[in-house]
């Protein structure tokens, strides 16, 4: 038998109220975040990854924090190796709006939905949160049509990546937990110093082009601070003293005299107990002949 056809599923006008009914109760009941769409570099096409990313946009939009008691996850794991915190979250935005503020053909994002791997910046907690799946059929075509995307997502770890948002709070990740170097400058240049977010240049003896960017600096003591640096010849290199270096914003031009890395590490940390002790032996055991089976 046939369905009626006196009742239809799919009314337009049905939709459409439903989804800004779904879209006021997110204005009222959701959380302002701010979405980073990432950008892939230099992917690793064997192993899927890209180490290198960057983030350089940051859109503004509510979204419904679905966990109402807490994040969910493995929350606060203390192992042998420190403390690991494994929250977990779910978003709720509302395609319509996702359209209107995040794929908006004004700004520059290529996707038409929410992407795995890029973030989340959550203000309630000053946290990001990177996205893990993306389900876009829940609700279930409860009018025919699906007028949510729910993003499962986890606790961003950050590992080198470029964020370079205009946001003070996102950016400051990169700053704070970010390898960087520290360049005493024997003045403050040809200018009036160094830009804050500008990429620098030194090229060494070999013609090799190292470029970094601008993390702080300080005109009192002359001492510029980089993140991101890297070299033209794909090796690691560090800064080195007696070279210029040229901003590219600023067109300041100064030397430096000394490099310092800086390495931040918690106070139980052993970083500089390994690397300056003189005895291996002391803390690593290679008496062992069978690691992998029970000891003798």
């Amino acid at each position: 038998m046939a369905r009626n056809p006196n009742f239809r599923q799919a009314v337009k006008s049905e939709q459409n109220l439903y989804e800004d009914i779904i879209i006021e109760s997110m204005k009222i009941y959701g959380q302002d975040v701010y979405y980073l769409p990432r950008t892939i570099v230099n992917e690793n096409t064997i192993l899927g990854e890209d180490v290198a990313s960057s983030f350089a946009a940051a859109y503004k939009i509510e979204m419904y924090l679905e966990n109402t008691e807490g994040f969910e996850g493995e929350g606060d794991l203390f192992t042998k190796f420190g403390v690991e915190i494994r929250d977990e979250a779910t978003f709720i935005v509302a395609r319509k709006r996702w359209s209107q503020t995040v794929a908006s053909s004004s700004n520059a994002i290529t996707v038409l939905r929410p992407k795995e791997g890029d973030l989340i910046w959550l203000q309630l907690s000053n946290k990001l949160f990177e996205i893990l799946h993306v389900e876009h059929e829940s609700p279930f075509y409860q009018l025919s049509n699906l007028p949510t995307y729910k993003m499962r997502c986890q606790l961003f770890e950050y590992s080198g990546e470029d964020i370079d948002t205009g946001i003070g709070d996102i950016n400051s990740i990169q700053s704070d937990f970010g390898y960087r170097v520290s360049l005493t400058m024997d003045s403050d240049g040809t200018a009036d110093g160094y830009t804050v977010g500008e990429n620098v240049t030194q090229t060494f003896t070999s013609g090799t082009i190292l470029t970094g960017e601008v993390a702080a600096w300080s005109d009192s003591d002359n001492i510029l601070h980089l993140v991101n640096f890297g070299a033209d010849d794909g090796a690691f290199h560090l800064p080195v003293t007696g070279r210029q270096v040229v901003g590219a914003l600023s067109n300041n031009i100064a030397t430096p005299s000394a490099v310092t890395e800086e390495i931040k590490q918690s106070e139980n940390e052993q970083n500089d107990t390994f690397e300056t002790t003189n005895d291996v032996m002391s803390f690593l055991d290679f008496s062992e002949t069978n690691p992998f089976g029970d000891v003798q």
